[in-house]
């Protein structure tokens, strides 16, 4: 073994190529290297993991590293092959090998080769690896994300619970535990359940100076992704989604807007996952829209933004997966949308469990809309959270968050202060937040009659101001330390020596006024710019009706063939001023665009000159409703000339919503020829009156006023599929 400074730092050298430990990693190496007990909580990104892997190579026999997930286990034991002639110094052992591959792994660990072994809590109980793993030489056992073993965890993870017994059967070897998230409550829950209450504990900051923290209202949160990402072309970043459908819809949505874009979920092939992470960690992508599963472990150094489209259900995890921005040093930036409707769903998938896992559940919850809701220093605030106290006025990175470059009003608060206090104090039985705001803002809720809270003298003392204000109150004084929660109890609160303090000796505490998260949407399949957003710019709008009438006449074509009036508003809206701008517009397309455009743009280039008009750097998201696939699928099926009603079938739709997928397809400018299906349910006279209406009569291409106009002689759809025909003929 090694334990001199000068053996630690060339083996760091010899097998990583770094001159110098980053933090405490040489202390931690140096203790376990002692042979003691070891609990490292250190932040993502702070070299956790070579921890245990510099140590294992430097030692006499194998290290058990025990890991959550296959994906990790895989780039853990790729990356640390590179550091080896011999690819055997690390295996991975767990469910996806098969009957040869297990027998290989076994072979290289029993000859010595294998000097760091992968395996998932669930290998180790089966007894075939226990017998094996009892007739080897093990160095060290490295329980790898810790946080696993604590019900507080947000990885809870049962088989975790089991660790401790197996060990104690195989080996009496020193134990290391890591972990990048650990409450207070956590780090004793991981300690006690290992046995190693002794064991020598290396906390690391918490505190990621270069990742900017931000929450957004979820609000036309496609477009917003979208429009964030297209400020960053070119920079790797993570989506995180709650679910594998929504995942899908993202990762579609960001690739028919030239982005460059990859799902990872569970629903996946294992292959397919396998080649999605390793495109973006070959670059060959630059985002991955994802799971909670995704990025445990992934060692990219160069994530620029983590994007969580929902909430997660707990800040550890909010903490763990915005960590893995900026792991190099480098910019990060962590985007959150947030909406109370996220937390309802989350809540849900509660039901049906055990009830102390839905209090813990619960509670968890509350901490993450505590932290969404906020105007306090958001690094305050999650420091706060993991035991770590923080100057949001001079502390490291104390200004990369949203609310210290954008701070709310604030308002003298001491009085408030002190009825929040004196209520804890004096309310005798235990209770959370919920209870204390209604008791304070008069609500006389079940829970408050329960509790006779409506006879406290303190019942309504503040219903002056609403719940919303009294819940800022409370998480406020929280992070000041005047009072604090125990967790225990499933977070009630209790007094602190400075909360009672203030009490007696009020002095002056400015509140700061908190986010209202109340208009929110979280409507993601919003068809967005379908229909035109109003005319802004009134005058431009009649200078391009103008130009249109005047084309329409030259061509013999009514105007609508041209561009439809929502395409002109639209325009208004965006002044594209070139032909990529302009075929972004929704209802025009690269046919229309290349065919009718260049005097439009040249009329917006010419009015945006003259009038100095700043144009938004925002532009038009291609929705989903024209999904590539879908659109071909329909040509193709079209030109095999299959019926309209097979064809909707097919794709489980109606045949209206088929004909309106098709009027959308020929709206952007392409070429449709529905003549086979048309032939099939008008005749020929019946198709020439139509069509002549369409092209002399009409003066919108409105089919209630066509429907109007022959009396009811056609039905809607009939004379849809005839403006199609027309449309198609015509305009493309």
């Amino acid at each position: 073994m090694l334990t001199s400074e000068v053996n630690l730092k060339s083996s760091l050298s010899k097998f990583f190529g770094f001159n110098n430990f980053k933090g405490e990693q040489e202390a931690v190496i140096a203790n376990l290297l002692k042979g003691n007990n070891t609990f490292v909580i250190m932040p993502t990104g702070g070299g956790k993991s070579l921890c245990y892997q510099l140590p294992a190579l430097a030692s006499k026999g194998t290290a058990i590293v025990v890991s959550p997930l296959i994906a990790l286990m895989k780039n853990q034991v790729d990356s640390i092959r590179q550091v080896s002639e011999e690819d055997g110094v690390a295996h991975f052992l767990n469910s996806s090998l098969n009957k040869g591959e297990i027998t290989r792994v076994k072979s290289d660990v029993k000859n010595g080769v294998t000097k760091l072994l992968y395996v998932a809590p669930e290998s180790l109980t089966k007894q075939e690896n226990i017998d094996f793993l009892k007739n080897i030489s093990i160095s060290f056992f490295a329980i790898d994300e810790a946080h696993c073993i604590s019900e507080w965890g947000h990885d809870f993870r049962p088989e975790y619970r089991r660790l401790k017994p197996i060990i104690n059967a195989i080996d009496d070897v020193p134990i290391i535990a890591l972990t990048a998230t650990a409450t207070p409550k956590v780090q004793a829950d991981i300690q006690k359940n290992l046995g190693m209450t002794n064991a020598t504990l290396f906390k690391a900051s918490f505190n990621r100076v270069n990742l900017f923290y931000e929450v957004r209202p979820k609000k036309n949160v496609q477009k917003e992704i979208i429009r964030f990402i297209k400020t960053r072309t070119g920079k790797s970043g993570i989506i995180y989604c709650l679910s594998r459908k929504k995942v899908e819809e993202i990762a579609q949505l960001l690739q028919v807007n030239g982005i460059s874009a990859l799902p990872y979920h569970a629903g996946l092939e294992a292959k397919t996952r396998a080649k999605h992470q390793d495109m973006f960690l070959m670059e060959e992508a630059d985002v991955i829209v994802a799971t909670i599963a995704f990025g445990m472990g992934i060692d990219k150094p160069d994530v620029r933004f983590v994007i969580h489209h929902d909430i997660p259900k707990s800040l550890e995890s909010y903490y763990q997966e915005t960590g893995r921005a900026g792991r190099d040093g480098g910019e990060g930036h962590c985007l959150a949308f947030y909406s109370y409707k996220d937390i309802e769903k989350l809540e849900k998938f509660l039901h049906g469990k055990p009830l102390a896992e839905q209090e813990v559940g619960h509670q968890l919850l509350q901490e993450v809309v505590a932290y969404s809701e906020t105007s306090i220093n958001r690094r305050k605030f999650l420091l706060h959270y993991f035991g770590e106290a923080f100057d949001e006025i001079n502390g490291p990175g104390a200004s990369m968050c949203d609310n210290s470059q954008n701070p709310k009003e604030k308002m003298e608060g001491m009085n408030e202060v002190v009825i929040a206090i004196q209520t804890v104090i004096e309310i005798k039985v235990k209770h959370k937040v919920k209870y204390f705001v209604d008791l304070i803002t008069g609500n006389n809720t079940a829970e408050i009659k329960t509790y006779k809270g409506n006879n406290s003298k303190f019942f309504g003392t503040g219903k002056e101001h609403d719940e919303h204000f009294w819940h800022a109150v409370f998480r406020q004084i929280i992070v000041a330390g005047l009072i604090a929660k125990e967790i225990e109890s499933y977070g009630t609160l209790y007094s602190t020596p400075k909360g009672r303090e203030f009490v007696k000796n009020p002095s002056s505490f400015m509140l700061i006024k908190e986010h209202d998260f109340s208009d929110t949407d979280d409507i993601d399949d919003v068809i967005i710019n379908q229909k035109g957003g109003g005319a802004l710019d009134d005058k431009l709008y009649s200078m391009l009706k103008d130009l249109r009438k005047s084309i329409a006449s030259k061509k013999k074509i009514p105007p609508f063939v041209i561009f439809q009036d929502p395409s002109l508003e639209e325009m208004t809206n965006q002044y594209p001023v070139s032909i990529d701008e302009l075929q972004k517009i929704s209802g025009v397309g690269v046919g229309k665009a290349r065919r009718y455009g260049v005097p439009f743009i040249d009329l917006i280039s010419k009015y945006v000159e003259e009038n100095d008009i700043d144009r938004p750097q925002d532009f038009v998201m291609k929705s989903l409703v024209n999904k590539s696939g879908q659109k071909v699928n329909i040509i193709t099926n079209i030109d095999r000339k299959l019926p309209l009603e097979d064809i909707a079938k097919s794709q489980g739709k109606s045949l209206e919503d088929l004909i309106l997928e098709i009027e959308n397809i020929v709206a952007s400018g392409t070429k449709i020829n529905i003549d086979y299906y048309i032939n099939s349910i008008l005749d020929e006279d019946a198709q020439e009156e139509v069509y002549d209406y369409f092209m002399e009569d009409a003066e919108t291409d409105e089919i209630k006023e066509a429907f109007d106009e022959f009396d009811g002689d056609y039905s809607e759809e009939e004379l849809r599929l005839m403006k199609i025909k027309f449309m198609s003929e015509m305009a493309n």
